[in-house]
C-alpha cells in the first residue's frame, strides 16, 4: 500500500511542477504586456507552505497506512475542478498576483458562481489528500496555515483587481 501512496504522491509532484511551468510562462507573457505583479512579498512563503505540506504527508505516513477512498476520489475530483479554473484562464492563470490593466475580469466558468474558485480546491487539496492516506493531524495543520495564507492573499489580490473589477462591471451594465 506504501507504495502506491508514493506514486500519488510522485504524481502530484509531477502536476503541481508542470502547473509552476505553465504558471511562470503565462506570467512571463503577461508581463511582457505590461502587468504588474502585487504581493510579491508573500509569495515565498506559499511556495514553502505547499512544499512543506507534500512533505510533511510522505514524512508523517504511518507506517500501516492505507488508503481511504472517498478522500482519494475528492481529491481527483478537486483535480477536475483545478482544470476548469485553468482552462477558464487560460493564458491569465498564474500562481501569483498578476494583473494586467484593461483586461476585463474573468465572470465565466466556475467564476460564475464563486469569486476565487481556484482558492477553494486549493483548501479542498489541502484537507484531502493526506486525509485519503489517514493523515488528519496534517491536513488540519496545513488546512490551518493555509487558510491564514489565504487571507492574507485574497485580501491583496481582490485590492490588485479592485478598479479593474468596477470597470468589468461598468462595461456590463
Amino acid at each position: 500500500m506504501r507504495l502506491a501512496i508514493y506514486i500519488i504522491l510522485f504524481l502530484v509532484v509531477i502536476q503541481r511542477l508542470v502547473e509552476v511551468a505553465y504558471a511562470e510562462r503565462n506570467t512571463s507573457a503577461l508581463l511582457a504586456r505590461g502587468a504588474v505583479e502585487v504581493g510579491r512579498a508573500h509569495y515565498p512563503l506559499i511556495v514553502l507552505l505547499h512544499a512543506a505540506w507534500l512533505a510533511a504527508i510522505t514524512l508523517f505516513l504511518p507506517p500501516d497506512a492505507t488508503i481511504h477512498w472517498w478522500a482519494l476520489i475528492l481529491f481527483i475530483a478537486l483535480q477536475l475542478a483545478r482544470v476548469w479554473v485553468l482552462a477558464t484562464l487560460g493564458p491569465y492563470w498564474t500562481t501569483r498576483i498578476i494583473t494586467l490593466e484593461g483586461a476585463p475580469v474573468v465572470r465565466k466558468g466556475p467564476y460564475r458562481f464563486v469569486r476565487h474558485p481556484n482558492y477553494l480546491v486549493v483548501a479542498g487539496e489541502i484537507a484531502a489528500l493526506p486525509l485519503a492516506f489517514g493523515e488528519a493531524n496534517v491536513a488540519i495543520v496545513f488546512t490551518l496555515l493555509n487558510a491564514a495564507m489565504l487571507a492574507w492573499r485574497i485580501r491583496q489580490e481582490d485590492t490588485a483587481l479592485a478598479a479593474r473589477r468596477a470597470r468589468t462591471a461598468a462595461n456590463v451594465a
